[in-house]
């Protein structure tokens, strides 16, 4: 039976990273630049403005789309360049007097993470190996092989045609890279010690190495995740449950936890713990409850989940939006109007269309 899940909630893009995972300071140097120059990462002189090598450049700039905080689209008719805007999220998380801008909090990098592998209308994933190995793979345990035959299989059901398997292993190596808390020295790969201590998310112990030098293995880890805050994982339930309703709604614990897509396949925690964080939430929040009914609880919200997604995230970072001017949605929109054509390309993309514009080649493109 066709499956074709990962096409619904990814867009096609593999080993854009240039076997890079993302580092420490990466995302804010980026997300820096593109604010003043959307066409920065294009520019000749990219590689000294960011103070990283050319492949950097370009794995910065997959990462900045990747995790959401740019959007990109051309800036004007006829030209084959995309340049890179940067969403209202970056602005909120990254900016100088934002969140967390040099994400010195472990809830940041949970944030992030969410952002890489969750899918919504218009804000689709851009990590399919990704969204494959977190929500479709049936395993908790695997190989490099294992993996890559299970996004292969996706993909094949997903999308009119299939990347080379070379690009799908690195994307597979990059997910080990980037979580693992530790990995077998790899003959040939230079750096890659450098990748593993220089990667943030490695202290999110999503991943561990479980084989022997001779069989590598990983293993997703489970349980209690004292680094998680709360609201974060609060956030995460919400968000996904604006994606199939904008209303006073409600959604079953069990989807949070089980389903594709979901905060409990993401951040690999379990009912329990959703309900948990839930509960300490909606303590505080008037418009978020906890209801149980014929032995199933959910969460049930009167408003936009949404906008109450924010407002808890928000809260939890000593509300930014309130800060002195700080712009609405709106405003950073009128301000980068590319956002909003990119967001309506997005929503007319067919989801079996492989021919997305990730697909050229960063080093073609002229600014």
């Amino acid at each position: 039976m066709s499956d074709s899940r990962l096409g619904e909630a990814a867009l096609f893009a593999f080993a854009r990273h240039e076997t890079f995972a993302p580092r420490f300071g990466w995302l804010h140097k980026a997300y820096m630049q593109v604010k003043s120059d959307q066409g920065a990462f294009l520019a000749a002189d990219a590689p000294v403005l960011l103070g990283v090598g050319k492949n950097m450049v370009n794995a910065m700039r997959y990462w900045s789309r990747a995790f959401k905080l740019t959007r990109e689209h051309s800036p004007s008719k006829g030209t084959q360049a995309k340049f890179s805007y940067p969403t209202w999220e970056a602005r909120w998380l990254l900016d100088e007097d934002g969140a967390d801008p040099y994400l010195e909090e472990t809830g940041s990098l949970w944030l992030l993470h969410w952002w890489l592998v969750s899918s919504r209308p218009g804000a689709k994933s851009h990590a399919p190996a990704w969204y494959t190995a977190f929500h479709l793979a049936p395993f908790s345990r695997f190989t490099t092989a294992d993996m890559t035959q299970v996004v292969t299989r996706h993909v094949n059901f997903s999308y009119d045609k299939s990347p080379e398997e070379a690009s799908i292993v690195r994307d597979i190596d990059c997910i080990t890279k980037m979580y693992a808390r530790s990995a077998p020295e790899k003959a040939g790969s230079p750096g890659s010690y450098e990748d593993l201590l220089a990667c943030p998310f490695r202290d999110l112990d999503l991943l561990t190495f479980v084989g022997t030098r001779g069989k590598p293995e990983w293993q997703f880890t489970s349980g209690h995740r004292t680094s998680l805050p709360a609201r974060v994982l609060a956030y995460a339930c919400l968000d996904y449950a604006a994606k199939f309703s904008r209303q006073a709604n409600s959604i079953s614990v069990a989807r949070l936890a089980n389903e594709p897509g979901s905060p409990g396949r993401a951040f690999r925690v379990r009912e329990n713990e959703i309900v948990n964080a839930l509960q300490k939430v909606t303590a505080d929040h008037q418009q978020l409850n906890l209801t149980e009914a014929v032995g199933q609880r959910s969460l049930a919200f009167t408003a936009d989940p949404f906008d109450l997604a924010w407002e808890v995230l928000d809260e939890q970072y000593d509300f930014v939006t309130r800060r002195p001017g700080f712009p609405t949605r709106e405003e950073w929109a009128a301000k980068f109007p590319k956002l909003t054509k990119a967001e309506q390309k997005e929503l007319t993309t067919k989801a079996t269309d492989a021919t997305d514009t990730t697909e050229m080649l960063f080093a073609e493109e002229t600014a």
